[in-house]
């Protein structure tokens, strides 16, 4: 199989001459760094923590104290307040991406066909917010006390079904929950579409509002999260020798994917194309990952392939990079298996050392850092990465960003239950 001159133009591919291209017009982030790619970017490049103590419920009582909250979201920017009410906050992010998406993009709903515009969105968990407040008045106070707008809030293809409502699509509206690689399954599964003629435009990502009492709960159960209460900022340490585990966190990440032509004719800006997508699943545990990286290395093969690239043609990753004691040591693994000598000339970095862990949102976001990334010539660093440890032993990009050209990048999710994800990006030429 050719390389593809400098990620530029489609070289010919073996088998996939057919398959229409997919360029990316439109982004739209809600993070704890800020509630748009412009403000989460430029935060993220100065390498800035959005991880502070848990405000939005007492966690007094809890192991890990902490969070990536989106402290300043004012949902009413966005949405009326009558729909406010009758929408998870999950799907509030949602919507407020997509809007963002939608604008950049220039997209006029007017003059397009309804039927060939679909909607994908990830979530790993949907609304439990929702679900956590409710079971409380069932239990507080009686059945009939229940909201009649429970179901439809609390539904993990609530975003989704919300979006193409909002914008009248006709075509596929879908949802995907494979927990951390939701996001980037439902990219994939866009990307996919739009290649076999499904749609012209699709409007994906991924979004989770999961700091709610359960959540923090459960995941600490599984000793999962961090217990740096005493100092958040430098609790999402990736790659770092003293990782203690995730910080959970919440947001969006919204695309709109188009077909090359369909984007040209309209006259849109091109912000990258979407080269491959690969998928493997672990098979092994339902929460812990293969201490080997072979399936998330298989991932990331198939998605080269599935690109038309030669290995060396990644200049970046943007890695999963959750801050776990195993996680970080597979994937580190993973990129060797995958990359071989060129994994010590790639640039990798994790975007969760500064927003934490959004979860099934994770990966929408964590693409819009990898398209600015080839956009800016600036890759962004994994910050509190002090101490390496010497079982993570790549080019992490530590603390400080790096000005460097990316002609293709690649962006990885793995999420539990053996879910690995990987989708490339690069320039169109």
């Amino acid at each position: 199989m050719k390389r593809r001159d400098a990620c530029g133009s489609f070289a010919k591919r073996l088998g996939m001459n057919s398959r229409r291209r997919v360029v990316i017009t439109g982004m739209g982030v809600i993070s704890p760094l800020g509630d748009s790619v412009a403000e989460f970017w430029d935060n993220i490049v100065q390498g800035r923590s959005g991880i502070g103590p848990l405000t939005l419920f007492d966690p007094s009582q809890y192991a890990s104290r902490i969070a990536g909250e989106c402290s300043n979201f004012d949902p009413s920017k966005w949405l009326e307040s009558k729909l406010i009410k009758r929408i998870d906050r999950f799907g509030q992010f949602a919507l407020a991406a997509a809007d963002q998406a939608v604008r950049q993009s220039g997209l006029d709903f007017a003059k397009s066909d309804p039927y060939r515009i679909a909607v994908i969105i990830g979530s790993g968990i949907g609304g439990i917010n929702e679900l956590q407040q409710q079971h409380r008045r069932l239990i507080d106070k009686g059945p009939s006390r229940i909201s009649a707008f429970t179901i439809p809030k609390l539904m993990v293809n609530a975003a989704s079904g919300n979006i193409s409502i909002h914008y009248g699509t006709r075509g596929l509206s879908t949802a995907v929950a494979t927990a951390c690689a939701s996001a980037t399954n439902a990219m994939g599964d866009a990307l996919r579409c739009i290649q076999r003629d499904e749609a012209d435009i699709i409007i994906t990502g991924g979004s989770e509002a999961a700091v709610v009492e359960i959540s923090v709960a459960a995941f600490s159960a599984m000793h999962a999260l961090s217990v740096r209460n005493e100092d958040p900022p430098a609790a999402s340490r990736p790659f770092d020798r003293d990782r203690d585990g995730f910080v959970i966190s919440e947001g969006a990440g919204i695309f709109l994917f188009e077909e090359l032509e369909h984007a040209q004719k309209r006259g849109a800006t091109i912000l990258a194309e979407v080269l491959g997508y690969g998928v493997s699943a672990d098979g092994s545990h339902i929460a812990q990952p293969d201490e080997n990286g072979m399936s998330a290395s298989k991932a990331m093969q198939s998605c080269v392939q599935d690109a038309g690239l030669a290995p060396d043609a990644i200049d970046y990753i943007n890695a999963h990079g959750t801050s776990t004691p195993l996680g970080d040591i597979a994937e580190t693994q993973a990129i060797k298996r995958t990359f071989g000598n060129h994994a010590h000339q790639l640039v990798v970095s994790s975007t969760k050392s500064m927003v934490g862990h959004l979860l099934g949102a994770s990966g929408g976001v964590e693409l819009a850092a990898t398209v600015m990334a080839i956009q800016d010539g600036i890759v962004h660093p994994t910050i509190n990465l002090d101490t390496p440890d010497p079982d993570c032993d790549l080019d992490y990009v530590p603390n400080v960003a790096r000005e460097m050209k990316v002609r293709c990048a690649m962006s990885n999710s793995f999420g539990f239950g053996g879910h690995n994800a990987s989708i490339i990006v690069g320039n169109l030429r």
